[in-house]
């Protein structure tokens, strides 16, 4: 059970006394996931998309990779596997995969969808990259 963020540490109730990690590396067998949260429109245009995929099983799985102009870059894909440690979060009838190392780097993130003329599609609002590039697919 967490107990809340002081300076950068997440107390963790785990027996007596309590044990404080860094925030964002709180080993996922305390209870204490972090993970990215998504808006009401990003979870409607994700819904649309596997029901046109036709497989009730998929899950959306949002990753962070090595890579990109800025060090990291995000991956979204459709999936039905599941690892052990794999973290997953429901909104409404989808279902969210991250893996831990790329929930460290989601925390605080949301994903949101926008369908306008411009910046139409996917995008994520991470509090934790420090830089974007132009693309806004990759970050530091």
């Amino acid at each position: 059970m967490g107990l809340g963020n002081t300076d950068g540490y997440t107390a963790v109730l785990h027996g007596c006394p309590a044990m404080w990690f860094p925030s964002g590396v709180v080993p996922a067998e305390f209870g204490v996931v972090p993970m990215i949260t998504l808006t009401e429109q990003a979870v409607s245009k994700v819904d649309e998309l596997i029901s046109a995929e036709g497989d009730e099983g998929l899950a959306l799985r949002v990753a962070v990779r090595p890579g990109g102009c800025s060090g990291f870059s995000y991956e979204m894909f459709f999936d039905t596997d599941r690892a052990t440690d794999d973290m997953v979060k429901t909104f409404g009838s989808i279902e969210v995969v991250v893996d831990p190392s790329s929930a460290q780097l989601l925390e605080g993130a949301t994903l949101d969808y926008k369908d306008g003329l411009q910046d139409a599609g996917f995008a994520i609002d991470n509090p934790n990259a420090q830089r974007t590039c132009g693309c806004g697919q990759s970050f530091s």
